[in-house]
């Protein structure tokens, strides 16, 4: 799966197959290895701060706090009031030690072209209002949190110069409710590495 355009997609193939592990085991027994190459930014990802800063938290520093088990805050992007989510769009809302999910519907266009062209994004005030506000996880259902029609990335730099991960490539945000949902998204503890894919999933309130 190809997410952000232009990275490549995984390589994935046997480093065992079952019919050359029966050489090693008793009659019936079998096993396969497989292997898998990818860059970190493949399918839906946690960034940490090691992605956007040398000397931040990488993957093997985050707290599981800041990952698992979260509180989530669901805002959605309405239809008509323009690509970025801006600090406007989220005053009025208790932020603190939650995982803050920008609803923009852009995954109707996952896996096609369209995913990788105009989409929304999270403004620099909205990701500013975000830190202040000590979210503990910031994701989007988008191509990336920040506007990549430039080469700038504000929301990269504000959040993770605050130790806040970011979660993107995120699907099915509307099926959550705007509160009461609480978030999982860990991803391996790679030191050194600054992003890794996740099986993002939202346990929902009874």
């Amino acid at each position: 799966m190809i997410t952000y355009p232009g990275l490549p997609g995984p390589e994935i193939t046997p480093h065992l197959t079952r019919k050359a592990s029966r050489a090693s085991y008793a009659a019936g027994t079998e096993f396969a290895i497989d292997r898998i190459s990818f860059v970190g930014n493949t399918g839906t990802y946690v960034d940490s701060p090691f992605h956007r800063y040398e000397h931040g938290t990488d993957l093997a520093g985050l707290a599981l706090e800041s990952l698992a088990d979260l509180p989530v805050v669901v805002i959605r992007l309405e239809r008509g009031s323009g690509r970025a989510v801006t600090a406007q769009m989220l005053s009025g809302h208790d932020f603190a030690g939650t995982a803050v999910l920008l609803h923009t519907g852009w995954d109707r266009h996952w896996r096609t072209d369209a995913y990788g062209k105009d989409a929304p994004f999270l403004a620099e005030d909205g990701a500013q209002l975000l830190a202040d506000a000590w979210a503990r996880l910031v994701g989007i259902d988008s191509v990336n949190i920040d506007c990549i029609d430039g080469d700038t990335r504000p929301a990269h730099s504000i959040l993770l110069g605050a130790d806040i991960p970011v979660l993107e490539h995120l699907t099915n945000l509307d099926a959550l409710p705007a509160q009461g949902a609480r978030l999982h998204a860990v991803p391996a503890p790679v030191r050194r590495f600054g992003t890794f894919p996740v099986r993002a999933y939202a346990v929902l309130p009874s």
